[in-house]
């Protein structure tokens, strides 16, 4: 009577073994960079919108204080706190006098 031995894996066995870990592996590691960038992509944005509304605030408050719109973006730099990393975004302020709120724009390099 031949024995037959419990121990011995065909080919196909183990390459399933091996293969399913791995793919899960590789599928977990899909999924995170996934998110990573969906997370960059959404900080991103969140902080051009965030330095949009400071200087809308910030040209807000000085008409409030000075009654007149600030007549650069510099202004607002030098008298109310608005600081601008000009190595990522370029504020497009556009005013046509006084009176009237400027045209703001930021824009991402």
């Amino acid at each position: 009577m031949k024995r037959k031995n419990i121990y011995k894996k065909g080919a196909l066995d183990l390459l399933r073994s091996a293969l399913l870990p791995i793919l899960f592996t590789v599928a977990i590691m899909l999924i995170i960079v996934y998110g990573l960038q969906q997370t960059a992509l959404s900080s991103k944005s969140e902080g051009l919108k965030i330095l949009e509304d400071s200087v809308r605030r910030a040209v807000a408050k000085c008409y409030a204080v000075e009654g007149s719109y600030p007549e650069s973006v510099a202004y607002l730099e030098e008298h109310y706190g608005i600081h601008i990393d000009k190595t990522k975004y370029v504020v497009h302020y556009d005013i046509f006098a006084s009176n009237i709120m400027p045209d703001i724009m930021v824009i991402e390099l």
